[in-house]
């Protein structure tokens, strides 16, 4: 079985304007004859006849795919009116670009978490024999191959950061022109087949799923607070390093181990409570 796919032929027309006035002054003087009672007069109208049947518009963008009797002859891409062998038969097809929004799909991650994703992909005819020959409805093959990218990407990566993924790894939700650019190249592959070519892809709608939002909402503020305290932490002990550091080299007051632990703990109480903290004058001694 042959797998060579069509490919398209460019096919240079004849200006329209030029048929167009010869077939109409071939139907006059047939007219003007046909009162004289001659042959030659039914043959010119029927000449000017059959230059018109050859005649078609194309507009900016806009194509024609000319077959005879079943053969694919060639593409004509000139703008205008044309005109082509008359038994030539002209399939119109636009080469504009083209939206096509993809509604949105509930799909599991790479977690296996339920999501909903949807897309917006800008494509145009690139080659319009593939188009018309190679399948059924290059339109609707755009819609099915689109949606199955779609949900394959989405199984490609987590919707967002994680323990479980390595440093740096690419996710939905942080890395959205790189998995919009990896959506692009998917589609161009797809689309090879009918001739069509991604003019651009992004992502139009990206959250979890309904029943488990509220869950990871919950999941992503306690992530959040984890991350806000081991800064707050962090932070603490290096005014308290200072502090210490601080009383030491001026030679404010002398502490021992026991004095330096006690007041480390209360700066850090004071430091890192979101609260806030109430002082207590000490009169008397850490010793019995």
């Amino acid at each position: 079985m042959s797998t060579h796919k069509r490919q398209e032929t460019p096919l240079s027309s004849m200006s329209g304007y030029a048929a167009f006035g010869g077939g109409l002054l071939a139907i006059a003087a047939g007219a003007l004859m046909l009162r004289g009672g001659t042959v030659l007069g039914i043959l010119l109208v029927v000449l000017g006849v059959v230059v018109f049947a050859g005649l078609y518009m194309l507009q900016p963008n806009e194509s024609a795919v000319l077959t005879l009797f079943g053969r694919y002859v060639g593409t004509d891409r000139s703008e205008g009116l044309r005109w082509a062998f008359p038994l030539y038969r002209k399939h119109k097809l636009s080469v504009r670009a083209r939206n096509l929004n993809i509604q949105t799909l509930k799909v599991n991650d790479k977690r296996g978490n339920p999501v909903e994703i949807a897309a917006a992909v800008v494509w145009r005819v690139r080659d319009t024999a593939q188009a018309m020959f190679e399948v059924d409805s290059y339109e609707r093959y755009v819609s099915v191959q689109a949606e199955a990218a779609l949900r394959h990407l989405a199984t490609q990566y987590a919707y967002d950061e994680g323990e479980d993924l390595a440093p740096g790894e690419l996710t939905l939700r942080g890395g959205a022109a790189d998995v919009a650019m990896a959506l692009r190249t998917e589609l161009t592959e797809r689309f090879e087949a009918a001739g069509v070519e991604t003019v651009d892809a992004k992502l139009t709608h990206l959250a979890y799923a309904p029943e488990i939002a509220q869950v990871m909402l919950r999941r992503q503020q306690a992530q959040a607070i984890i991350s806000a305290r081991a800064q707050i932490v962090r932070g603490a002990v290096g005014m308290v390093e200072e502090a210490l550091k601080g009383l030491a080299e001026r030679d404010i007051v002398e502490l021992d181990t026991e004095r330096k632990a006690a007041m480390v703990s209360n700066l850090l109480v004071v430091l890192c409570s979101d609260r806030e903290t109430q002082p207590i004058v000490n009169t008397g001694t850490l010793y019995q």
